[in-house]
């Protein structure tokens, strides 16, 4: 696997071995040195057209884990302001010889052009509405952790779908691991013609306490031109998960950030129930596996191998 461009360019056996070797770094990371040289030497390159605390910082912390160097360049402050085109930036940026660049950018469809136009390995880090792959990994990676199997887990994915790249990977992730995934949000922001992922599309939340896990969305306000519901107050009465729809056998999960009080509420964020955290903290070693399958290919990481703390000046080597 040269790139991860989206869900729907991997079968189950990549997103199995994926997971696989998640499981792997996650035993490093339990450690006390949490690095390992798999990748010393090599240069990645985090691309971020649009604001983003999670994914980038993530992103960042599994590439330095696994010893590479890394260059953050963030649109505020380039070149891209001074009206430089993606096409340049990536010629730019491939003078310094990278191995992965990972991209976040508003359009769909970029880091299938990054591809075409650099050497180098390409990551899609969010597209636009289009996708978003390795949070539906790592989402995948969270869930199974908790439940086994997922073969026939019923998953509700509420919310704006419409705005939302996490569905459309998280929808083709989910299936591909053998999940019933439901979509159900206003009918404005459900797309039309979505159901060919291989999903189920609920307007209401009738039906929601037979699934076995609720993954809210956030209504992504900035991506919205124009009014797809009356108020957000109407919005949350309708479908905002809280204690009440919460029932005590069902898993929470949400992709953050969220908005406290419209797709979830407070008590129902803060239950045990809630796998939030969980999913940030997947989103390091999963990312480290993603790296590692694209730059070093089949050969098997060694988890073994850590990074050794300097011997202190004087000292034994």
């Amino acid at each position: 696997m040269k790139h991860l461009l989206s869900i729907a360019d991997v079968e189950r056996s990549d997103i199995e071995r994926l997971l696989q070797r998640a499981e792997s770094f996650a035993e490093v990371s339990e450690r006390a040195i949490k690095k390992v040289p798999a990748l010393r030497g090599r240069t990645i390159i985090n691309l971020f057209y649009e604001a983003s605390t999670r994914t980038s910082s993530s992103f960042e912390l599994a590439a330095k884990r696994l010893s590479a160097d890394v260059i953050n360049v963030k649109s505020s402050g380039s070149s891209v302001e001074k009206g430089e085109s993606l096409k340049d930036t990536i010629q730019t940026l491939s003078a310094y010889d990278p191995s992965a660049i990972i991209i976040r950018s508003p359009h769909a469809g970029a880091a299938a052009m990054v591809a075409r136009w650099t050497p180098a390995s390409v990551v899609n880090a969010g597209d636009g509405k289009h996708e978003h792959p390795t949070q539906a990994l790592l989402d995948v990676y969270t869930l199974r952790r908790r439940l086994g199997s997922l073969d026939g887990v019923k998953l509700w994915i509420v919310g704006d779908v419409l705005h939302s790249r996490v569905a459309r990977s998280n929808v083709l992730a989910f299936t591909k691991m053998g999940c019933e995934v439901t979509l159900c949000g206003p009918p404005t922001l459900i797309p039309r013609g979505i159901e060919t992922l291989g999903c189920d599309v609920r307007y209401t939340l009738d039906g929601i306490e037979k699934a076995d896990v609720i993954y809210g969305l956030r209504m992504q306000r900035e991506r919205m031109e124009g009014t797809f519901v009356p108020s957000l107050r109407e919005y949350a009465a309708c479908y905002q998960i809280d204690g009440r729809r919460l029932r005590p056998h069902q898993l929470l999960m949400h992709p953050g950030p969220v908005n406290r009080g419209i797709e979830l509420s407070a008590e129902v964020i803060d239950s045990p129930q809630a796998l939030i955290t969980q999913q940030v903290e997947s989103g390091v070693v999963v990312r480290m596996a993603v790296l590692f399958e694209v730059l070093a290919g089949g050969a098997a990481p060694n988890p073994d191998a850590v990074e050794h703390e300097p011997a202190p000046l004087g000292g034994e080597a």
